[in-house]
Order: C-alpha cells, then sequence, then structure tokens
C-alpha cells in the first residue's frame, strides 16, 4: 500500500473506506495509517491505498484480531513473510476456538437454568435466580 498522491479529503477518504474522521485519526495515532503531509497552507489528502488499508484494518478487526495483531500484519503486507502471518492468525485461532469452549460451556448452564425455571411448580423461588444466588 503505496504512498501515492490521493485526491481525497479526510471526509471523503472516511466515507470511501466506510469509517468516520474519528476512527482515521484513531488510526493514525495507533501507527496504523500514515498521516500525509500537509502542503503549505492546504489540506491533507487521501489516495486508494490509503482506503485499501483502512478496510484491511477494518476486515482483520471483524475477525477479531486485535490492533496490536493488525500492525503486526501491516508489517508483514508484502506477502513474503507468511509463515509469521500464519502463526499470528493460528494464535488468533486457538483464542477463537477457547472462546467457542466458553461459550458452549455457558449455553450448556444456560439451558439448563431456563429448563428449570420452567418445570418449577408452586410458589418456590425462580431456580434460575437461586442459582445465580448461590454462586452455581
Amino acid at each position: 500500500m503505496g504512498k501515492e498522491p490521493g485526491n481525497l479529503t479526510i471526509g471523503a477518504f472516511a466515507k470511501a473506506a466506510g469509517v468516520n474522521v474519528e476512527t482515521i485519526r484513531f488510526y493514525q495515532r495507533k501507527g496504523l495509517l500514515p498521516e500525509p503531509d500537509k502542503p503549505l497552507g492546504g489540506i491533507r489528502r487521501y489516495g486508494a491505498a490509503d482506503v485499501a488499508r483502512v478496510r484491511f484494518v477494518k476486515s482483520a478487526q471483524r475477525l477479531g484480531f486485535s490492533l496490536d495483531e493488525i500492525a503486526q500484519l501491516l508489517r508483514l503486507e508484502d506477502g513474503t513473510h507468511c509463515s509469521e502471518a500464519a502463526q499470528i492468525a493460528a494464535h488468533r485461532l486457538a483464542d477463537v476456538r477457547t472462546r467457542l469452549a466458553d461459550l458452549a460451556r455457558m449455553e450448556a448452564v444456560l439451558a439448563e437454568m431456563v429448563g428449570k425455571c420452567h418445570v418449577r411448580k408452586g410458589n418456590v423461588s425462580c431456580p434460575l435466580i437461586a442459582s445465580l444466588q448461590g454462586g452455581n
């Protein structure tokens, strides 16, 4: 993602990239997006490569990569470091699998609690509330 000159103002750039202006500025502060030079008396301009870079960042975020991991991937953007990129992705995949396992456990416990609520009879306290109060 080169440094060819562009003709987009920051507002047009943000719109083209599908983000807001504050996101652009945030990415610049985090080092994910270079800030173009400001011509004397002019305004900064952005190009298609900048739009592509922001879209890359957003796509990586949707896959759960942290901003630090995204910065690492951007440093590998020439495509010749596939094994390093794969290591970063493998770490993310392991984290996703851990979260999925946690969610499956949560689902099972919640399903059991909801089931107990549906079978309760009479004036007994809510099994869900009782379970949560007991820390189970």
